[in-house]
């Protein structure tokens, strides 16, 4: 019996050991920041003990309590709602607009959206993929066709420009399909080094700290602050920096706010860089158990006026299912807010293309009500 026991110990032992070094050499999970890397973030204020951190104190951490109150709710509580019943139909692509010169934003469900300014095509978290996970069977699976065909179709992009190393806007798949068809990549620091384990050269990529400003071809790129964490491993959380994007155009003044809860930090924004004519904000995947790291609907709005947003659009929702409330939920209740605070919420379908010039024209639909 001891015998079996110890067997058994060993058995465990050596299974803990060989997934540790599978998950090590899988490609998706990304790198981590060397130690050369890690002692240049030293010099920054939000950079400690190894770790980045917020502006402001943000507990990111699930309690134990938490955890297995979400336990219950996966193993106990229906799921109905929480995503469509049937896989959602999205719109046709209009290459014509999509190729165009004209400011434009075509979104592809949840964060990711490419963006038309001054000619230049910018791909924001281009999660493209069938799940937001490192292994091709498990997660959440997109609730409409994945993506990744179309990448053939797309122009030239000029920029991908991403907000943080989460699975599902950092995407393995993506990066790999897309990545001869791009001139340059900007990122939060040490988020560079997912892409060069990928196959993308030092020399395409350029990694910003908070309220750091990039030129590029007539356009400004500005990192901004948002309140959230990092981390693709078991044991590199807050190894890399996460933030939204300020994007200055000769027309058009645009701004994403990458994921993160709701805090001061948007309106020092607006004070900074506002008003802009469209603003994307995360408005999805909530719940009061991780509050500091997702904003609610109502949040979301409040921070579109924050940060002096004359319209705005909610993303991180219609993609995947990563939280406990109805897919629906979101937007439902981001339209109610929208209109008693007063901010026009635009609702593009999945895959239609908005001409940014022509917003104020622009008729929103509940395409969620008619399918």
């Amino acid at each position: 019996m001891k015998k079996f026991a110890l067997y058994s110990l060993a058995g465990v032992a050596a299974a803990s050991v060989l997934s540790t070094v599978f998950l090590r050499t899988l490609a998706p999970l990304g790198a981590t920041p060397n130690k050369v890397q890690q002692a240049s973030f030293v010099k920054r204020g939000h950079y400690q003990d190894g770790k980045f951190t917020n502006l402001e104190q943000a507990d990111m951490n699930i309690s134990a309590s938490e955890g297995l109150s979400m336990l219950r709710e996966t193993l106990f509580t229906s799921d109905v709602g929480r995503s469509p019943a049937a896989q959602l139909p999205v719109s046709d692509i209009d290459w014509e607009a999509v190729e165009d010169a004209q400011d434009s934003v075509t979104w592809f469900g949840h964060s990711t959206f490419l963006l038309s300014i001054d000619g230049k095509k910018l791909f924001v978290d281009p999660m493209l993929g069938k799940r937001a996970s490192p292994l091709a069977f498990v997660g959440s699976a997109r609730y409409s066709m994945d993506w990744l065909e179309i990448v053939e179709r797309l122009p030239e992009i000029d920029a991908v420009l991403l907000t943080h190393d989460h699975y599902d806007h950092l995407d393995y798949g993506s990066i790999r399909a897309l990545e001869s068809k791009v001139g340059h990549f900007f990122v939060p620091l040490g988020v560079g080094t997912h892409l060069e384990r990928w196959g993308v050269e030092s020399a395409r990529i350029t990694e910003l700290d908070w309220w750091d400003e990039a030129a590029f071809e007539g356009l400004t790129l500005v990192l901004t602050p948002s309140q959230h964490f990092s981390g693709r491993g078991l044991f590199n959380r807050n190894s890399t920096l996460w933030g939204g994007w300020v994007v200055l155009g000769s027309e058009t003044r645009f701004y994403t706010s990458g994921d993160g809860g709701y805090g001061s930090h948007f309106k020092t924004i607006g004070e900074h860089y506002g008003p802009f004519d469209l603003v994307l904000m995360e408005g999805g995947q909530y719940d009061p158990r991780w509050e500091t790291s997702h904003m609610a609907p109502e949040q979301s709005v409040q921070a579109a006026l924050d940060v002096q947003g004359d319209k705005m659009m909610l993303v991180h929702w219609a993609a995947f299912t990563l939280a406990f409330h109805s897919w629906t939920d979101p937007v439902e209740r981001a339209s109610q807010e929208a209109q008693y605070l007063g901010m026009e919420l635009l609702t593009p379908k999945i895959g239609e293309t908005l001409s940014l010039a022509e917003l104020d024209s622009y008729t929103s639909t509940r395409w969620w009500e008619q399918r």
